[in-house]
């Protein structure tokens, strides 16, 4: 009987230890930017156009990195992997065509999403479930 009374009392204190030591966490994550670490970003060409460059930049700013692959990418229905850089979550995306033409995506979430299928339409992110399932 006495261990039956301690028990409800010690486990509202542990998760009233648990909440406030996860609190200031969230808090803090919430006020700043999601952060990435290196990650790879599929790329998907459904144009009809070969893509000669992918470059990725904070949200907002122009301080574009190339990510680089082995050869341009064809148009059609290629993919490539490429590595991008640790940063924060939400990037801007630039892609250059072999024709000259720079298409730019603003404020894609690479850590909600996985790729970017470019399409003659313009271009959308993709989550990994949907590569499975038919894009």
């Amino acid at each position: 009987m006495p261990v039956r009374r301690l028990v409800l009392p010690v486990m509202l204190m542990a998760a009233g230890f648990c909440a406030a030591g996860a609190a200031p966490g969230a808090h803090a994550a919430d006020a700043g930017a999601k952060q990435t670490s290196a990650r790879h970003f599929r790329l998907v060409n459904a144009t009809f156009d070969s893509v000669t460059a992918f470059a990725v930049a904070p949200a907002g700013s122009d301080a574009y990195v190339e990510a680089p692959f082995a050869s341009p990418l064809q148009g059609g229905l290629s993919s490539a992997t490429v590595s991008v850089p640790a940063g924060e979550c939400v990037r801007d995306v630039r892609v250059t065509f072999l024709n000259g033409r720079v298409e730019s995506y603003p404020g894609l979430d690479i850590c909600r999403h996985s790729g970017l299928r470019l399409t003659s339409g313009g271009g959308r992110p993709f989550r990994p479930e949907r590569l499975v399932a038919g894009d």
